[in-house]
């Protein structure tokens, strides 16, 4: 599904959530800091649209975007999700350490769930624990898990 397909996008998502019998709080949509840019008010009144429909919206990538902060407060979202490539030197780098870190008073300040990307070795998972992130995905805790759906059965790989 692309973002941008507008309110296709809301009736599409509805009529998958009908058929599926999926509950709408079990369902997670993202979007890049790149699909937040554009127009303010269109942007706002379709995730609305989504949100409306009891599912979850959250920011991948977050960070690596050219969003502006002053207009991220004006989108209803759920929760932003740090790009790896920060939590991939947040050990090594003092400035992905405090990028990191900013990222998660932001995102506690406004309210959002925070996901860490890439945990990849002990010390980021000590480092972003220490730091109260919420969420933390990566090899180090498991590996991935492809789901696929098809005609109502659900497949694991």
């Amino acid at each position: 599904m692309q973002f941008r397909q507008g309110p296709e996008l809301v009736d599409q998502v509805r009529l998958t959530l009908e058929e599926s019998g999926l509950s709408p709080n079990r369902l997670e949509l993202e979007i890049t800091e790149r699909g937040l840019e554009g127009d303010q008010a269109q942007t706002i009144a379709l995730l609305c649209d989504l949100k409306s429909l009891g599912v979850n919206i959250s920011v991948d990538d977050f960070g690596t975007g050219y969003s502006s902060l002053s207009r991220l407060k004006d989108f209803p979202l759920d929760k932003i999700k740090i790009d790896q490539s920060f939590v991939a030197e947040i050990d090594i780098n003092p400035h992905s350490s405090s990028i990191t870190q900013s990222i998660i008073t932001l995102g506690h300040a406004l309210g959002l769930v925070v996901l860490a990307e890439g945990v990849e070795t002990e010390q980021q998972l000590a480092i972003l624990t220490r730091e109260a992130c919420d969420q933390l995905q990566g090899n180090l805790l498991g590996r991935p898990k492809h789901i696929r759906h098809y005609a109502g059965v659900v497949q694991r790989s």
